[in-house]
């Protein structure tokens, strides 16, 4: 709302430029530091004064002479050195806030190309941590933010189902514990926990005589080709696994549109297909000496970007035929892209469901597949633009993928691959020892070692200090102190305190930051955490449903708005419709910058204003109809604009708490 204004006093700005100085000027128009100042301001006066060779001041007053105010503003000032402020009508800017949709479609005219998102990507070989969950969360919030704004988004979830991960724990069931295909199959859930500790174990195993990593070659081999009891079993523990970890994400309301499978990859020959377009185009060169004797890689010693290495060079297919991560993550953008030349087999994940229609995965179709539950198939792939949302500790990795479409030539679609990086979680060192880890420190992950908290058993404690929050409110018998008595289950509600509460604190800070997740803060009714912005909700709704009970009304409409006087609008009610009518330019800036704490800080920022507002404004038993309706209103927009960004971020809004 706020950006429509700011564009509409641009262009009034402009027209007036024109008419009193004979410019052609774009003016920069912000919110000034106090509201006293106005609502907008510019300081184009200041900007073109050494231009026109006058006193800003001077410039300024000719410019709201010959300034066509638009009609949502009620009076131009000129301030300071030589701005020039606008002031709101107060009553029929607010009137449009109540009409208004928090956030909705850019408004682009052409139609926006798709954007793919690639996020989570779990390894498939044991239980997903803490870390996995942040990847997700970002990834999710990212393409709902998108998804909001009116652009065509596809979510895909990579699955690693060849890689070295899953080949050692197929070397576990086989090698080391003796099981067969069919012993495997006949484990009992939860089998993601199963494999996390034989990850760990294998590990050591290796270590006990070194000669047992050829097990590892062999079973890589395996993998690649698709062939054989290793195979067989990889195939089998990447698929259990996977659906655990769908389950696990959809724990906190995270699924996808397609599991792009590694193994199809291989078997379809992407990587092949990529493999000789890099051979054509002298993109890759195959070393008959040295270090890397035996291996195809890419040479980017004279790339700017790569200058300065220790060994720049990249393998691309090793000396014994496989192929490396970063090749066949080569031949996967390249199919993102539409730039492959083949596409994919796809079938319905059958051991999984989504919020809106099938689960896809790249399979061979099934001959009783059909049309995936009767919706026809998305044309999945040829993306504009390209995000793949992984840990800042892959940023080497993503430029070679970036390095590589450049080399064959796909310089646009190589500006267009956007790695959104992030660092890593770690545990504080109070919620480490609830988990039963050991330290004064924060405790860092390492599956390897198995060291982690898993994804399960955190949502699982997440869930039950929920439940001992509720129950601290309500009382030991569950009865709300407070009159406030929930309708829904306290075990529906504690998860849904308990979704609120993770997705939030991996939302909030900035990605450039280690975060050290902390049990107590995330769960924490006060402050700034997801369970502040469910409270600030509910709150707002329980106004409402006392108007109702006392027979008021529980909306005002905008006509009736617009007609208010201008002094119901006190400066802090006026606050909070105007960061309100925000919401919008601070998702798109979010979503253009990845930077996705913004939209938590202004849900922050909402909530806090309104609860400011709570105690010193209140509704119910206001005898002036006017000023009952100017803050019925406030509360409308507060509570719609919250809403939209808890939407956003994933947050559910229980109706009580």
């Amino acid at each position: 709302m706020l950006q429509r204004e700011r564009t509409l006093v641009a262009g009034a700005l402009r027209s007036a430029l024109s008419r009193a100085f004979g410019l052609a000027h774009d003016p920069v128009v912000e919110v000034p530091p106090q509201r006293r100042l106005g609502d907008l301001a510019s300081p184009c006066a200041l900007h073109l004064a050494r231009e026109l060779r006058q006193a800003p001041r001077a410039i300024a007053q000719r410019l709201v002479e010959c300034l066509e105010l638009p009609e949502s503003f009620e009076r131009v000032t000129v301030e300071g050195p030589g701005y020039v402020n606008f002031h709101f009508a107060r009553s029929r800017f607010a009137a449009a806030m109540i009409d208004a949709v928090p956030v909705t479609e850019s408004g682009a005219t052409d139609a926006p190309a798709k954007v793919i998102v690639e996020h989570t990507n779990i390894n498939p070989n044991k239980a997903a941590h803490i870390g996995h969950l942040r990847n997700a969360v970002l990834g999710d919030v990212l393409s709902r933010a998108l998804r909001r704004l009116g652009q065509p988004t596809e979510v895909q979830n990579y699955i690693d189902d060849t890689g070295v991960q899953v080949a050692d724990v197929v070397v576990g069931f086989l090698d080391l514990r003796g099981c067969s295909v069919a012993d495997i199959q006949a484990l009992p859930e939860p089998f993601d926990y199963v494999c996390w500790d034989l990850y760990s174990e294998i590990g050591r195993w290796y270590e006990g005589d070194p000669q047992r990593l050829e097990l590892r070659r062999r079973t890589l081999h395996a993998l690649e080709a698709g062939e054989g009891r290793r195979a067989e079993a990889g195939r089998l523990v990447a698929r259990r696994i996977v659906v655990r970890h769908l389950a696990t994400m959809a724990r906190i309301d995270i699924d996808y549109d397609l599991l792009t499978r590694e193994s199809e990859i291989l078997r379809l020959d992407f990587f092949v297909a990529a493999f000789e377009q890099l051979k054509e185009t002298g993109a890759v060169r195959f070393d008959e000496s040295g270090k890397n004797a035996g291996c195809w890689v890419m040479p980017l010693a004279d790339s700017e970007e790569f200058q300065g290495l220790e060994d720049p060079d990249k393998v691309i297919v090793r000396s014994d035929g496989t192929v490396t991560y970063v090749g066949k993550d080569i031949a996967y953008q390249l199919w993102k892209f539409g730039l492959l030349g083949r596409d994919f087999e796809y079938a319905p994940f059958r051991d999984a469901t989504r919020r809106d229609g099938p689960l896809w995965e790249t399979a061979p179709a099934e001959p009783d597949a059909g049309d995936g539950g009767g919706k026809r198939r998305p044309d999945f792939g040829r993306g504009a633009r390209v995000i793949n949302v992984i840990d800042a500790r892959q940023a080497y990795l993503q430029r070679i993928v970036r390095a590589g479409l450049e080399a064959l030539g796909h310089e646009d679609e190589a500006r267009d691959s956007i790695h959104f990086a992030y660092e890593m979680v770690a545990l504080s060192a109070k919620t480490a020892e609830r988990l039963g880890f050991a330290g004064d420190s924060q405790l860092e992950m390492s599956g390897r070692k198995g060291i982690g908290v898993k994804a399960d058993d955190l949502l699982d404690q997440l869930e039950a200090k929920s439940r001992d929050e509720i129950l601290e409110r309500r009382g030991p018998d569950g009865n709300d102190r407070h009159d406030e008595a929930a309708s829904d289950d306290i075990g529906v509600l504690a998860r849904k305190i308990a979704i609120a509460a993770l997705r939030f604190f991996m939302a909030r800070a900035t990605t450039t930051r280690v975060i050290a997740f902390d049990i107590d803060d995330a769960t924490s009714f006060e402050g700034e955490s997801g369970p502040y912005l469910q409270y600030s909700i509910v709150r707002a709704r329980n106004i409402r449903r006392r108007l109702r009970e006392e027979g008021l009304a529980q909306k005002v409409p905008g006509s009736r708005v617009g007609t208010l006087p201008a002094g119901v609008w006190s400066d802090d009610l006026w606050d909070l419709v105007l960061l309100a009518s925000q919401c919008q330019e601070v998702v798109e800036r979010a979503a253009a910058t990845l930077e996705l704490s913004l939209i938590a800080r202004h849900a922050v920022d909402l909530a806090q204003k309104f609860h400011a507002i709570y105690h010193r404004h209140p509704i119910l038993h206001e005898q002036d109809a006017d000023l009952r309706d100017a803050r019925l209103a406030v509360t409308l927009v507060f509570e719609r604009s919250l809403e939209a960004l808890a939407a956003i971020l994933g947050v559910p809004l229980p109706e009580r708490m």
